[in-house]
């Protein structure tokens, strides 16, 4: 496993340390310079993963990394947009190349990982934890849109930010969940202090009764929700 470390490590340290701001701007530009900066950004990745790899002999790795990352840039640039979900596809795109490579090129520890990848593929808890994370994000929202609408104010003092609360929720419920799992229940206590200290502008106005219900209705059944999932699985594992 020390092989698939050390390339991820070389990965993370080339993306996120080594890649200054000017080298990010510049593989983005409008002018042919930027395809400078994209095999400056592919020759450090290809740089890391031949020196932390540590086989001077080797260089399949450094090659298939260095190509992979010039064509993942040159796609990113040309034909996606810049988001999130660019960036989770960028990555995903690296972290496969690497994985294959450690696979193809190291045998043995590739048939260690596809040992421990059968027997976490068919491990009933694995599949339930999955299951009840799944559970809490877009089912529980559906629901709980549904259980809060009868309270929805018909109108609402300022413009917030575009599914806000969408995600607000889906955070806190992983969090509860995670919490709970892994035996910290009493973290759901310091979730609901900072989330109250957070609301606490607009929950302390007389004049705003109603939407300070709102808020606590919805809160409150988010949690309970989340919590209730949770420990109906502690059960299951059990």
């Amino acid at each position: 496993m020390i092989t698939l470390l050390r390339l991820i490590f070389a990965h993370i340290i080339s993306d996120f340390v080594f890649q200054c701001d000017k080298i990010c701007a510049g593989k983005q530009g409008k002018t042919k310079k930027k395809y400078v900066y994209q095999l400056v950004h592919g020759s450090i990745h290809a740089l890391m993963a031949y020196l932390f790899v540590a086989d001077r002999n080797n260089w399949i790795i450094p090659l298939t990394i260095f190509i992979s990352h010039i064509l993942m840039d040159y796609i990113k640039v040309e034909y996606m947009k810049k988001n999130v979900v660019s960036f989770i596809i960028d990555q995903l795109v690296h972290i496969a190349v690497i994985v294959v490579l450690w696979l193809s090129l190291f045998d043995h520890e590739g048939v260690f990982c596809q040992e421990v990848f059968m027997v976490a593929w068919n491990s009933l808890n694995i599949w339930i934890v999955a299951t009840a994370y799944l559970l809490i994000l877009k089912p529980t929202s559906v629901f709980l849109n549904f259980f809060i609408k009868r309270w929805t104010p018909s109108t609402t003092a300022e413009e917030s930010l575009p599914n806000a609360g969408k995600w607000i929720g889906y955070f806190e419920r992983c969090l509860i969940l995670t919490f709970i799992l892994t035996g910290n229940a009493e973290g759901i206590g310091f979730l609901l202090a900072a989330k109250s200290i957070f609301r606490f502008g607009e929950l302390n106005k007389a004049q705003e009764i109603k939407t300070t219900e709102y808020v606590l209705i919805g809160t409150l059944a988010s949690f309970t929700v989340a919590i209730l999932i949770g420990f109906i699985v502690l059960q299951i594992i059990k």
